[in-house]
């Protein structure tokens, strides 16, 4: 499907947008474009959170653009204008998060390294960091700075705790069930939520923008993540907060954490941090867990510490 504008929410000039396929029959969307200024800073790569689609960024490609980067965007498979992998286009599904890390590398592949000037950027919020976290101990990995939004070291609200729920959900997908959607109550799931009482932003103009996009392209949308989605999800939290995993991860790493997160756990994105070798934190004190979507307080810190932990790279880069 091609980039839905909407009155609230203009495609920003300039898109380059198509579909890619990693492997038959699976179709994952992307949109690039290139800096507005002369002065080339590289590519910065938006990797977007569970239920998130390239539209919800058209704000954030204004201002890196304005900044003198590139940028390139993706859809996850199972969401936003990507193939769908149940029955159901509202169940969020995934059988392991190997599967998106071949999302990203053909993503690189096939869009960012023929089309996109380097040095290479990544932005990952939430679910994205996870992938990005694994990426950052290959050899070779593409990104010189990683800068990740709430990143998802570990999902709060859980019924159980984190070792139970993963074997609960190992159990049930032996049985069968991996595409079935988690139990429990859905609506905190929705994809058309009031705004009061969200744990997203506390916003209501961004709020409402992006709902705008949805009502104008419900097939965007996905609601609850199925059994096989939280099973890989707990897999991948228990591989990146192991003892042995910080210290492989090659790339300088940024953690914007939102201070008021009900959806991910600040504390355990403070315990990563300690462990990096080359990686740091910082609290963005009232924000929900969408610091991008934020409002403006919020977003000009975010922007002042993304700004200052790539701007050296970039411009050394670029001369």
């Amino acid at each position: 499907m091609a980039l839905i504008a909407t009155p609230k929410n203009p495609i920003p000039l300039g898109a380059s947008t198509g579909y890619i396929e990693p492997r038959k029959g699976l179709r994952l969307r992307f949109a690039s474009w290139q800096s507005v200024l002369r002065e080339r800073r590289g590519t910065v790569c938006i990797l977007p959170g569970r239920a998130e689609f390239i539209e919800k960024y058209f704000e954030v490609v204004g201002e890196l653009r304005r900044r003198g980067f590139a940028v390139a965007l993706l859809d996850w498979r199972g969401q936003g204008g990507s193939s769908r992998l149940t029955r159901n286009p509202l169940k969020g599904h995934i059988n392991d998060f190997a599967e998106y890390e071949e999302d990203l590398a053909y993503f690189m592949k096939a869009v960012v390294l023929p089309d996109c000037p380097a040095p290479y950027f990544a932005l990952g919020n939430s679910m994205a960091a996870m992938v990005l976290f694994r990426a950052a101990t290959r050899r070779g990995c593409w990104f010189t700075r990683m800068v990740m939004t709430a990143p998802m070291v570990r999902i709060e609200g859980l019924p159980m705790s984190h070792r139970m729920c993963g074997q609960f959900a190992d159990g049930l997908a032996l049985l069968g069930f991996g595409k079935s959607a988690v139990p429990g109550d859905k609506t905190k799931y929705r994809h058309d939520p009031p705004f009061e009482g969200n744990r997203l932003t506390s916003d209501r103009e961004r709020f409402a923008r992006n709902q705008s996009v949805l009502e104008a392209a419900p097939e965007l949308a996905i609601d609850a993540p199925t059994i096989g989605w939280l099973k890989a999800a707990l897999d991948t939290i228990e591989a990146v907060n192991s003892e042995r995993f910080a210290p492989r991860i090659r790339v300088p790493v940024l953690m914007l954490v939102a201070g008021d997160d009900q959806i991910v756990s600040s504390k355990a994105v403070e315990g990563l941090a300690i462990r990096l070798r080359a990686g740091s934190q910082i609290v963005l004190r009232g924000s929900r867990h969408e610091i991008m979507q934020e409002r403006d307080s919020i977003r000009e810190q975010f922007w002042a510490a993304f700004d200052a932990f790539v701007h050296g790279v970039a411009m050394s880069k670029a001369s």
